[in-house]
């Protein structure tokens, strides 16, 4: 965070980006000297330090790109390093769709200013007027082609000591010869060729294995355990123990397994019912105790007599998984300072020293100082390192593994101890998108067109990442204190918000009132997943939009075009429509096709989506069009891989994936009780990009969930000639539409 005083105005950042996006992640204001963005190392290297991490999204590429394009350095010659609490700018999470926008905006600040000190710098030297000078692959040159000295030889680290005034103008995007290509992803020939990776890869001197018994289920808690047997496996070290957390730690993996095992078999603990009906999570949710946020609320009420009929209806979604494929994963190192109690004590000691961390989470300041609060031992003595892992665009279990890998090797100091989490671990334990509700009531008039928008959301918090709420947020030091997890906040809604993330419709509408409700008493624990709240909020404006259109006899593109004021909003629509063929498509039986639309958070990427599908014995995706305008595009081939994959996990989520319960604990802990798309039904993605080379870079990661959520509800609708308004579009849940 930026540590201004609430309601202190923020200063707009260089690079054109919104003002508001200043308090989030720190960038600039946090990291003011050019010398904790920038190495200029022997060899002709220049090495790029960032707070925003790579989760697959091939950001390191991105904000190379862009370092290159300001520095006049060759590409090859960039190295955009992880990010790290002991070297890298603190900029929070890499969340929302904002790397590019506040990390790549910072960066360009940045890397303009470092060149035009070089300018400086050669001028004074050879009195040649810094007008006449320019850079060419790190070098500077006279207009005779002469060389003056380069970033190597005259940028020394002292003469980077000195603030980012964001007044070195940046290159006209019309002399950019780097930014705009789609340059080859410099994190992916590891990934491709199963060269070591990620965190799981990592193999330190010494290292240990430890394994966590976690509790059978969210209200259990641990009264008594029979270590003995666990013990006496000659590979075990030792066994934790710190209230309801309950670990081990063995020279050999397998043994740490086998260990947890039989500290699972001799545990006792007390249980209750303290889940819902599962038939009831959304049914219920709306009449839940909540926190009632005033989102938006303009134009006045709509005179009775020009209404001419109102129409409410309700959407909602299930709690999801991240579901990451590869379960979380971390490596914890304390110095080798005394340890009192040791692994045999309940209470782990006093370690001299600090620890060090090697973990995937999406902030790695931000979890030093959950970790510092919940071990109370001075932030400055926690060293956090990004280490690549399972990509999960939220928040998982990254977090979560680091605690419990710092937990257990503060027991064995000097080794590293890694924890790897099995995939029960993770389909139960990880935080869960919340369940979520939207009720929309319209009033339309004799023509069909809205006149009255009036829109609720209800669902728990979207966020209890690492430090919000005030709160550590981490798994295992709720278990260590036998208390249950807080109730997860809301983004502020200065930042998109959380439930109230594009909540508000884009369409022209005379009054609108909109409301966020955050339920604060569910007893799972909930957590930010991609787009938060956008995707149940952008599939049931687009779902009542269809609605709308078909009540008033229109064709919903029409219907939205009519609608919608946004030129670039209108854009987007007409070429997806065009790509797709919307006006000449051909429907027939069981063949349904669908729109959808939003601007991600209000101020990031505009996306359109036609979608078509074929409904008989289940929901078939053929085909996804998608037209994107992300503003400057940094390097095209990575925004589409990024859509392709935003497209293809929102298909997922649509049409099978959603977390069960009984009233005990969770039953969807594998991949058959909680599946996802498989290969063979992955839809062909068409996507095209509307570049615009002259706008600032707009987020874009996150884009595509709720248009292409809305547009496959719209798409069954028509295929099946009815509405099935709650997620996922499994062919039970058609069928008791059909038959109601």
């Amino acid at each position: 965070m930026s540590g201004e005083p609430p309601g202190a105005a923020a200063p707009a950042l260089p690079g054109g980006l919104p003002a508001q996006y200043s308090s989030f992640g720190g960038s600039l204001r946090s990291n003011p000297l050019l010398s904790r963005w920038l190495r200029f190392v022997p060899g002709g290297r220049v090495r790029v330090l960032v707070g925003k991490v790579e989760l697959g999204q091939g950001i390191r590429t991105a904000l190379g790109q862009i370092a290159a394009e300001e520095l006049d350095v060759d590409w090859s010659s960039i190295e955009v390093l992880p990010a790290g609490t002991d070297s890298s700018p603190d900029e929070a999470f890499t969340a929302g769709s904002r790397s590019v926008m506040d990390s790549g905006g910072a960066l360009r600040a940045v890397c303009a200013q470092a060149r035009a000190l070089l300018l400086s710098v050669a001028s004074d030297r050879s009195g040649i007027p810094a007008a006449e000078l320019g850079v060419r692959d790190g070098a500077v040159r006279d207009r005779a082609g002469t060389e003056h000295g380069s970033y190597w030889t005259l940028l020394g680290p002292g003469r980077l000591e000195v603030p980012v005034t964001g007044e070195a103008p940046a290159k006209d995007p019309a002399d950019h010869t780097v930014v705009g290509r789609s340059l080859p992803r410099t994190d992916l020939p590891a990934k491709l060729t199963g060269a070591p990776a990620f965190v799981s890869d990592l193999a330190l001197p010494g290292q240990l294995f430890g394994r966590v018994v976690r509790p059978p289920s969210p209200g259990a808690c641990l009264l008594a355990v029979d270590d003995s047997a666990a013990r006496a496996l000659p590979a075990v070290v030792g066994v934790v123990r710190r209230g309801s957390f309950l670990g081990v730690v063995a020279d050999r993996e397998e043994e740490a397994v086998r260990a947890a095992e039989l500290l699972r078999a001799s545990a006792t603990w007390r249980e209750e019912d303290g889940l819902p009906e599962a038939a009831t999570w959304l049914r219920d949710l709306p009449g839940r105790p909540a926190e009632r946020i005033p989102v938006v609320r303009h134009g006045e009420p709509v005179a009775p007599e020009r209404v001419a009929a109102v129409v409410r209806e309700r959407y909602g979604r299930p709690h999801l998984a991240h579901a990451s494929i590869g379960p979380g994963c971390a490596l914890a190192r304390w110095d080798d300072g005394g340890v009192e109690g040791g692994v045999e004590g309940g209470d782990d000691g006093g370690v001299e020293g600090g620890v060090e961390v090697w973990t995937h989470s999406q902030g790695v300041y931000p979890l030093r100082e959950a970790l510092s609060a919940s071990l109370d031992l001075p932030a400055d003595r926690i060293v956090v390192h990004h280490a690549d892992g399972p990509g999960c665009y939220g928040h998982n279990s990254a977090d979560d593994v680091a605690y419990d890998a710092v937990v257990l090797a503060r027991a064995v100091p000097g080794r590293p101890v890694q924890v790897q989490w099995s995939r029960d671990d993770e389909f139960a334990w990880e935080p869960y998108a919340p369940a979520m509700v939207t009720e929309i009531t319209v009033g339309v008039d004799a023509a069909g067109d809205p006149l009255s928008w009036e829109q609720h959301c209800w669902s728990t918090g979207h966020d209890s990442r690492p430090g919000f709420a005030g709160q550590p947020g981490l798994l295992g030091g709720w278990h260590a204190a036998d208390v249950p997890a807080v109730v997860a906040s809301d983004p502020p809604l200065a930042v998109g918000g959380g439930t109230a993330r594009n909540a508000v419709p884009p369409y022209a509408v005379d009054h609108v009132d909109v409301q966020a409700h955050r339920v604060t008493d569910m007893p799972l624990r909930t957590s930010a997943l991609r787009g938060l709240g956008a995707t149940v909020n952008v599939l049931a404006i687009e779902s009542m939009v269809d609605e709308l259109a078909a009540r008033a006899d229109v064709d919903p593109l029409e219907y939205r075009l009519r609608h919608l004021r946004d030129e670039r909003g209108r854009a987007v629509l007409e070429t997806v429509a065009e790509r797709a063929g919307w006006v000449t498509r051909s429907t027939p039986d069981a063949v349904g096709w669908g729109l959808g639309y939003s601007r991600y958070k209000d101020v990031c990427a505009y996306c359109a989506v036609v979608a078509r599908v074929e409904a008989v014995s289940d929901v078939r995706v053929s085909d996804l069009w998608i037209a994107v305008d992300a503003g400057q595009v940094i390097n095209p081939d990575g925004l589409v891989n990024q859509v392709e994959g935003g497209a293809i996990q929102a298909t997922s989520w649509a049409l099978l994936e959603e977390v069960t319960s009984d009233r005990r604990t969770v039953t969807s802990r594998d991949w058959e009780t909680y599946p996802v798309l498989r290969f063979g039904r992955t839809p062909r993605v068409h996507v095209t990009l509307l570049p615009r080379p002259g706008e600032p870079p707009l987020g874009a990661g996150e884009v595509a969930g709720g248009p292409v959520t809305a547009a496959l509800a719209n798409a069954v609708a028509d295929a099946v000639g009815v509405r099935v308004r709650e997620l996922p579009l499994t062919p039970e849940r058609i069928a008791a539409v059909i038959s109601a």
